[in-house]
């Protein structure tokens, strides 16, 4: 009897791990043409760059370079494609296809950039993001909107003189006059973020924001203490974030547990201390002291039998 069951047990551990090998080697392969691809992306791209940098400043490449190149990045856009189909027919939804495919700094940083450019969109059209159901909403651009206003204007000034400049050069003045018109909607976009992306106070959760980059959300139980501060310089230091409007910061918030704050390309930050500016920070810790204090619901009367 004790024999057999060896036996069986032993079968029972084989088998399993046969069952659990299987997809670990599918795992494994997948994670190889992953890898490959990650690879290929990171070659291609500083490849390009060189090419593209060479072209602007007048050296004569070989076409057939040329010819490599470009299929270089069709052939890798091509098997990215058909790895994406692929896991998405396995089941995964397009977010976490694209997540395995693409490194997440560089998902972040598209990010960014995609909710800068919707921000601009959603200023001009007076639509505010996250602020539906609100009880409190909170704006915070107001101090710094001469100060990007005038950046713009500064852009815009150096995209005319770069066209007058350039004029000769039409390939140096086409790349020249893409990246100066860019910058000058980054600045109006970072703006535009801040305008329409303010602090909230939903239930009992407090939700900070700053331009595109930073969206922390605070619970009402974690903050110990909330007071006006006006403070004209901030040191960086661990546990703390400033989250400053023109060089300036109007209301401290300490927290009991730390909540994360991730940096912009994903690493995490617990932060204990939060200052934040506000147009009107009396109304900003008004609002949230009345919320921490806010007593609880008186229960209904029992039911009687």
């Amino acid at each position: 009897m004790t024999h057999t069951k060896r036996v069986a047990g032993a079968g029972a551990v084989t088998a399993a791990g046969t069952a659990s090998g299987a997809p670990r080697g599918g795992g494994a392969s997948r994670g190889r043409v992953l890898r490959v691809l990650r690879g290929g992306a990171y070659a291609a791209l500083p490849a390009e760059l060189v090419l593209f940098v060479c072209l602007l400043a007048g050296v004569r490449i070989p076409g057939a370079v040329l010819l490599a190149g470009e299929l270089l990045v069709l052939g890798l856009l091509s098997a990215e494609a058909l790895v994406f189909f692929r896991m998405r027919r396995r089941g995964l939804s397009a977010r976490e296809a694209l997540a395995e495919l693409v490194p997440q700094p560089v998902l972040r940083l598209l990010g960014h950039e995609v909710r800068l450019m919707v921000s601009l969109g959603r200023w001009v059209a007076r639509r505010p993001d996250g602020v539906a159901g609100a009880d409190g909403v909170f704006p915070h651009a107001r101090d710094q909107a001469a100060l990007m206003y005038g950046f713009a204007f500064v852009c815009v000034v150096e995209t005319v003189g770069m066209s007058y400049l350039l004029a000769e050069w039409p390939l140096v003045h086409g790349a020249v006059l893409v990246l100066d018109v860019y910058t000058v909607l980054f600045v109006l976009g970072l703006h535009a973020a801040s305008v329409t992306r303010p602090h909230t106070l939903t239930g009992d959760v407090l939700r900070l924001r700053q331009a595109a980059h930073v969206d922390v959300r605070v619970p009402l139980g974690r903050i110990a203490h909330v007071r006006r501060e006006s403070l004209f310089s901030h040191e960086k230091r661990d546990g703390e974030l400033n989250l400053a409007v023109g060089s300036q910061t109007s209301v401290t918030i300490e927290l009991t547990e730390p909540v994360d704050a991730p940096r912009l390309l994903g690493a995490p930050r617990p932060v204990r201390l939060i200052r934040v500016h506000a147009d009107d920070p009396r109304t900003l810790v008004r609002d949230i002291t009345r919320a921490r204090t806010a007593p609880s619901p008186t229960p209904g009367p029992l039911p009687t039998a």
